[in-house]
C-alpha cells in the first residue's frame, strides 16, 4: 500500500499549449508497471478549458465542485456537474473545462499506450466554447 498525502505534493499551473485560461493541477498519481493508469485532479477557473485532445484508451471524468461544460467533437455542449461521471472512449476528439461563469474541479483517470496518455490538438476557439449559449 502506498498512501499520498493530500498536500504532500506541489500545485502545477496547466500548460498554455494545453489549455486556455487559469488551470491548477493537484495530486497527480501514476500505477507501476504492468498496471497503466494514472490521473490527477484538475481546477479551471471560470472560462478555463482544455485543447481538443483524444486518449488512446478513453478517459474517465469525475466532477468534484463547480459547473463545467464537456463536449465530444461533433456533438452538444454539455453541463457537468458535482458527482457526474463522464466517460470519452478511445481516440474519442473531445474538451472539457469549467463554465463561463463558475469554477469547476475534476479527477481526471485515464491509461498508457505505447507511452502515450493524451494527444492534444488545438485550442478550443471561443465561438465553440459560448456558441450553444
Amino acid at each position: 500500500m502506498e498512501i499520498t498525502r493530500s498536500g504532500s505534493q506541489p500545485s502545477k499551473a496547466g500548460p498554455s499549449d494545453y489549455f486556455t485560461g487559469s488551470v491548477r493541477m493537484d495530486a497527480p498519481f501514476s500505477a507501476t508497471s504492468p498496471a497503466r493508469i494514472s490521473g490527477l485532479t484538475v481546477t479551471f477557473e471560470p472560462g478555463a478549458r482544455t485543447n481538443w485532445h483524444t486518449h488512446p484508451l478513453g478517459q474517465t471524468l469525475f466532477v468534484l465542485s463547480g459547473l463545467g461544460w464537456a463536449q465530444r467533437e461533433g456533438g452538444e455542449v454539455e453541463e457537468i456537474r458535482p458527482g457526474d461521471i463522464v466517460w470519452f472512449a478511445p481516440g474519442e476528439r473531445h474538451w472539457h473545462g469549467a463554465s463561463d461563469s463558475c469554477a469547476m474541479s475534476h479527477l481526471a483517470i485515464a491509461e498508457e499506450q505505447d507511452g502515450s496518455r493524451v494527444d492534444w490538438a488545438e485550442p478550443v476557439s471561443d465561438t465553440d466554447y459560448l456558441g450553444f449559449k
